[in-house]
């Protein structure tokens, strides 16, 4: 079994588990997003009310993700399985449920438009190619394969990466590559970013921003 294949596997199990763990109450999360748990900052404070993210911050998109990878997310900060000098703070003292309570609001939120920086037309065709193709002669799948059509996420275990802001995932791929994060299944973007070349990483971020997520943002 390659390693393709191992994911596929670990991800149909971790989509059940996520399934199972996600059904979150949005308005005790959205009191938990405005106003925090009491011990850490609120959650809009880094990615806004509707989870739009900053772009230039780096702080990420929710609005419209996969309530299972959210709540996976930050279940792995509070145990040290992801690291984070923001996030472990403010999600350490947060139960199950409160986690499962803000997935369920960020995910329940419409997709909101990113802005993207500019980029030219040959990186936008080299981040296509890898983002829908792969680049097989670097034994680099296309993301596609993990992340479905379109980049719109599998579940809870491949979350969406269309629409995502560009400098977070520039900074996410290079963390694979760092070997700083590595709470994946099988450690499959080890594995893959570890053959990406920054101006790769630089395409395929450039590229992802721009796709329509969820919602048709």
């Amino acid at each position: 079994m390659n390693y393709l294949q191992r994911g596929a596997v670990a991800g149909i199990a971790l989509l059940v588990a996520g399934l199972a763990q996600a059904a979150g109450d949005p308005q005790r999360g959205q009191t938990i997003v405005m106003q925090g748990d009491g011990s850490g900052a609120p959650c809009l404070a880094c990615h806004g009310m509707d989870g739009a993210g900053n772009d230039m911050g780096g702080f990420p998109r929710l609005a419209g993700m996969d309530a299972g990878y959210l709540i996976k997310q930050m279940q792995d900060y509070r145990s040290g399985a992801r690291t984070s000098a923001i996030m472990a703070p403010n999600v350490d003292n947060l139960s199950d449920e409160q986690m499962a309570d803000v997935a369920a609001y960020y995910a329940a939120q419409q997709g909101a438009a990113t802005s993207a920086a500019e980029a030219s037309a040959e990186v936008l065709a080299l981040g296509e190619k890898l983002v829908k193709q792969g680049d097989w002669d670097s034994y680099l799948p296309p993301c596609e394969t993990c992340h479905g059509p379109g980049s719109l996420g599998v579940g809870a275990t491949f979350p969406e990466l269309a629409g995502q802001h560009a400098s977070y995932l520039k900074t996410q791929l290079q963390a694979w590559q760092q070997g700083t994060r590595s709470n994946d299944p099988n450690q499959l973007m080890l594995a893959i970013a570890a053959r990406l070349s920054p101006e790769q990483i630089e395409a395929v971020a450039a590229y992802l921003a721009r796709q329509p997520q969820h919602g048709g943002q």
